[in-house]
């Protein structure tokens, strides 16, 4: 009779009668899933789609192996079995005697709070990477701000915009572009202003603009538009972490402001390139226990939660505002013209 073999990552039936040294291949490690990637300690492959996960080839061959590993245990002594009979028995007592009144609940702060500068953390990589390419040395020359003239070929800084100056003709043109900022997380890429989600990069790359408008051929102070640069963030019981795939960014003309609320990002990097959002967090964060890591292949923004909780997202989705008077009316009045 066949029995089921408890190695990971094989899961088949096997005689025990008849198993052989070789005829299990399995992962002798644990799962990994670190910055939306997935994949064994035993091994190096590692995939951001769960389902690719679960079909990663054992790395190790053996006998298989019929023997059911024990359940997890619990900090207070009781496995994971017995704390499941134990849950069905109080059924949900305690979680009522232990839900906050709402006099306790936190208050979220105000969103104008004064922001701080999160400090900063240079990595030794990227320290090399800037001497070698010598940008720490033109950081005054990027500061300095281009002629009026726009050069044909220049293309245009709205995010999600492909089209390019070709002269004053490309001013009329309507511009199709995305209002928002380019979020991948988990595997999936998409804008915050349409959330058109896709796996595929240069599917995101093609997507058309949500937004109408006027091209932007030059960045100026006061209207900066963000490049699609990698943008992730993941999060831990206590901290959340947003990841910029920004390579060799400038410590002298980069920074994050924040308060509890709200977060303000500005990175250049790669010499001209530039990176800036600015998030409403969905959740509370403690300013004097974050900061910012710089690497050399991408920046992280470290964030100390406020609470140890689980966020649902990153960013807190804007409120929505009533219907105007005027619109209640028209409602109301088609309303009226349908029942006649």
């Amino acid at each position: 009779m066949s029995v089921l073999c408890y190695n990971k990552g094989c899961g088949q039936r096997f005689d025990p009668e008849n198993n052989p040294d070789d005829g299990c291949t399995y992962h002798p490690g644990v799962p990994v899933f670190h910055d939306a990637l997935k994949g064994w300690s035993c091994c190096k492959r590692r995939t951001t789609d769960f389902s690719d996960f679960l079909s990663i080839v054992g790395c190790t061959k053996g006998p298989h192996n019929n023997e059911k590993p024990p359940e997890p245990v619990k900090p207070d002594g009781t496995s994971l079995g017995e704390k499941k009979d134990l849950d069905q028995k109080t059924k949900f007592n305690e979680y009522i005697i232990s839900a906050p009144k709402p006099q306790e609940a936190i208050r979220r702060p105000r969103a104008d709070e004064p922001m701080v500068r999160f400090q900063h953390k240079i990595s030794a990589s990227l320290k090399q990477a800037l001497e070698k390419l010598k940008l720490s040395e033109n950081v005054a020359d990027l500061k300095e701000e281009d002629g009026d003239e726009i050069k044909v070929g220049t293309p245009c800084k709205n995010g999600g915009c492909t089209k390019s100056f070709d002269g004053p003709a490309s001013d009329s043109d309507v511009c199709s572009y995305h209002s928002g900022f380019p979020i991948f997380h988990e595997g999936m890429k998409y804008w915050s202003c349409c959330k058109r989600k896709t796996s595929d990069f240069n599917t995101f790359l093609s997507q058309e603009g949500c937004t109408k408008g006027t091209h932007l051929w030059r960045k100026k102070d006061e209207d900066k538009k963000v490049v699609p640069c990698r943008f992730d963030w993941h999060q831990t019981g206590t901290q959340v972490i947003i990841s910029i795939y920004a390579k060799n960014g400038i410590p002298e003309l980069s920074y994050v402001d924040a308060n509890s609320t709200m977060l303000n990002i500005h990175v250049i990097f790669e010499g001209e390139k530039e990176f800036e959002q600015k998030i409403s967090l969905w959740g509370v964060i403690d300013v004097s226990k974050s900061m910012v890591n710089m690497m050399a292949a991408k920046i992280e923004v470290v964030m100390k939660k406020s609470e140890p909780m689980t966020w649902a997202r990153l960013d807190l989705p804007p409120p929505v505002s009533p219907p105007k008077e005027s619109e209640k009316k028209k409602e109301d009045s088609d309303s009226e013209d349908e029942d006649e």
